[in-house]
Parts: structure tokens; sequence; C-alpha cells
């Protein structure tokens, strides 16, 4: 779609709809060099025990915009909340402390640990929460607890996006970034995947969600965006979304499978 093209939701009531959201992101311009924005007004918000979807075209910003909640690309304009607070371009390392976990698509796992190693970096800042936390991963990934002594490098793709899921949990944090869990993986892993984050949102955590499989991710998604040119072009339910017949054609058609 052109600029011109891109469809525009109803930002005041979507600001309505954002108060008391455990995260929210208003208006926000952001990129990698200055002077060269990826997002461009871009509104999100997640309330408490949500699992949000965000789907789009290739190069529509929408793993910019996980990168901008998590204070790893650099917010120029607008602001990020954590429940009231104003946290943008905090660094990673302090938004983790105050409850944002964040798994990215690649290179989300150190190889050369065991899956345990892992779990405890996921509590490097807090180690002695180890114990009750790697009961709760546990209960959540219980074939990956068998295998606890396994260096990650040895696992599968599924596998490995497993642990880096657990290693993100380990800090107990309020929401949950996930940044196309389902790239690279057979569909068979796909499906464990979109069925083990609903667990996690399921166990309490909020869930924000970039996913390639668009279809996929609706049909989990309580609520769902579709970004394009780094700008909202849809917002809705993620059942609404799956059945809108504009979204449908201009995005579903091509994302249903794959981005």
């Amino acid at each position: 779609m052109t600029e011109s093209e891109t469809p525009t939701i109803d930002r005041s009531a979507h600001l309505a709809a954002a108060e008391g959201a455990v995260l929210r992101a208003d208006d926000l311009i952001a990129g990698y060099l200055p002077g060269v924005n990826i997002l461009n007004g871009s509104d999100l918000y997640c309330q408490e025990g949500e699992l949000v979807g965000i789907i789009g075209p290739n190069g529509a910003g929408k793993s910019t915009l996980l990168k901008a909640l998590f204070g790893l690309v650099k917010v120029h304009s607008g602001t990020v909340t954590l429940k009231g607070q104003d946290i943008t371009n905090e660094r990673a390392d302090q938004l983790v402390t105050k409850g944002i976990g964040f798994v990215p698509q690649t290179n989300n796992v150190f190889p050369s640990l065991t899956i345990q190693e892992n779990l405890e970096m996921g509590v490097f800042q807090r180690p002695g929460s180890f114990r009750k936390r790697f009961e709760f991963v546990g209960d959540l990934f219980p074939p990956l607890m068998d295998r606890r002594n396994q260096r990650a490098g040895s696992l599968s793709g599924g596998e490995r996006q497993m642990v880096a899921m657990g290693r993100a949990l380990m800090m107990e944090p309020s929401v949950l970034l996930l940044d196309e869990p389902s790239a690279g993986l057979s569909p068979v892993m796909q499906d464990e995947v979109f069925v083990q984050t609903r667990r996690i949102n399921r166990a309490g955590v909020s869930v924000i969600m970039v996913e390639q499989n668009a279809s996929r991710c609706l049909q989990i998604s309580d609520r769902g965006y579709v970004l394009d040119q780094g700008r909202n072009a849809y917002t809705g339910t993620g059942r609404e979304l799956a059945k809108d017949p504009k979204v449908i054609e201009l995005y579903l058609g091509t994302l249903g499978k794959k981005a």
C-alpha cells in the first residue's frame, strides 16, 4: 500500500481503551538511524492478561516496534509506559528488572550452555529466585526439564525457542515480548510454539507477539494490530481482524501462511 492508501484507526477511541494498560506505546516515532524513521506514529496497548498479536507485511516495522518497547531502538518521539510509569528509551537490563521479558527472533540462546545454565542466566540479576522460577518454567516446558543438562546448541530450532521463552520467564515478567517465535520452524513445531504461547498467557503473563504466520497469530490473540509503513492500519480483536474483508484482501492473502 502507498502512504496515502494506508488506513487510520480511531485514535481517540484507541487511547480511551488503553487506560490502565500494563504496557502501552503512544505515537511512537523511532528508527535505527537519526532522521530515518521506521515507526511513524504507532500506538499500542496491552491490558493485564491479554495476548496481543502484531502482523503486517515485511518492512512494516513490527520487530522495530517490539525493540522500541524494549529499549533496543531509539524512540525519537512518543512515549512507552509500563503500569503508568514512563520507561521510554530505558536500557533493556533495567526493563527486565521492571517486568518486561523479550525473546528475539534469532540468537536467543547460549548454545554452549546447558538448558539449566541458560535458565540460570535468566535470573542473573536475581539469582535467589532461581529455584522458584525454575519450577514455574519446568511446569510449562516439562520435556526440557528432563534434558536440563543437554547443551542448547544441540537442540532443534523449536526446542531452542522453548529455552529462550523459558529464560525470558525466569525474571517473572508482567509482559513477554515475542519476536516471530515460529519463524524457520517446521509446521509441527510452529503449532507447538503457538500452544505454548497461549499456555504462558493463561499462566498470568501478558504477551505481545510479532508473528509472520498471520492467520494463526490472530486465532490465538485476544486483540491484534496490523502495521503498515510504521503506522497502525487496523486494530481489533483477533477474530474481527481474521474476518475483516479488507484485512484478508490486503494482508492475509499473502500473510496467512508466511509473512
